[in-house]
C-alpha cells in the first residue's frame, strides 16, 4: 500500500504524501527509553515505518498497540504485525483508552496534527494524557516547512498545556519533506516533582 497513493485519496485523513524517512524515524525513537517499556502505543501507523523502528528497540515481552483509522493502511499492517507483542487497531485515535488496560510508557505518533480540527486534536491529545504513566513521554513530528504556520503553533501550545517537559529537535533535511520532532514528558495530570531527561529509562513497574 503505498502512503502517497493514500494522500491522493483522503488527504486529510493520511496527512503525508511520503513514508517517513528512517533518519526520522530513528530521531522519533531514540532517547525515548523504549528498551525498558513494557506498553507503547503508536497512532497512525501508515505503512509502518515507525513501527520498525520502535519494535527494533522494545524489549521481549513489551507490547505495542498501534491505532490506524485508514482502513487501506491498516489491513496490511495487521498482516504484517499482527502477531506477538503487536496489535493492530482500526479506529480513531479518539478511542485510544479503549485499547490499552495498563499505563503507557511511550506514545509515538504520526498524526498529521496540523491537519486536524482543533477539537479532535485535543480530544487526542486528551487521551494521551489519560492514558500515560506518570513519567510517560510523547513523541511526533511536524514537517519543516509549516512547523511556524498558525495550526503548528496552537499545537505546540497544546503540548505545553498538557506535559512538564517540551522540546522540538532540528530539522531532519534527509526527509520528504523535511521534519522535526516534538517530544513532550510528564503529563501535567500526573506530574511529580522529578529531574527528567529524555534518555532517562522508564521505571518499570511490577
Amino acid at each position: 500500500m503505498s502512503i502517497t497513493t493514500e494522500f491522493l485519496r483522503h488527504p486529510v485523513l493520511t496527512g503525508a504524501i511520503a513514508p517517513s524517512s528512517r533518519r526520522l524515524a530513528a530521531a522519533m525513537t531514540a532517547g525515548l527509553g523504549l528498551e525498558h517499556a513494557r506498553t507503547v502505543v503508536e497512532l497512525g501507523p501508515g505503512t509502518g515505518v515507525f513501527t520498525e523502528a520502535i519494535l527494533h528497540r522494545l524489549r521481549p515481552g513489551a507490547r505495542l498497540v498501534a491505532v490506524e483509522l485508514n482502513e487501506r493502511l491498516a489491513t496490511p499492517l495487521r498482516a504484517r504485525y499482527g502477531r506477538g507483542p503487536v496489535t493492530v487497531v482500526h479506529d480513531s485515535a479518539e478511542a485510544l483508552a479503549s485499547y490499552v488496560d495498563n499505563p503507557v510508557d511511550v506514545v509515538v505518533s504520526g498524526l498529521p496534527w496540523a491537519v486536524l480540527p482543533a477539537a479532535q486534536r485535543d480530544r487526542i491529545l486528551d487521551q494521551v494524557i489519560a492514558v500515560l504513566a506518570p513519567e510517560g513521554r510523547f513523541t511526533t513530528f511536524a514537517y519543516g516547512h509549516a512547523a511556524w504556520t498558525p495550526p503548528a503553533r496552537r499545537f505546540a501550545a497544546s503540548l505545553r498545556e498538557r506535559f512538564a517537559v517540551v522540546t522540538r529537535g532540528p530539522l531532519i533535511w534527509p526527509n520528504l519533506p523535511p521534519a522535526l520532532v516534538h517530544r513532550a514528558a510528564l503529563p501535567l495530570a500526573r506530574e511529580g516533582r522529578l529531574t527528567w531527561t529524555f534518555d532517562r529509562p522508564c521505571v518499570n513497574r511490577k
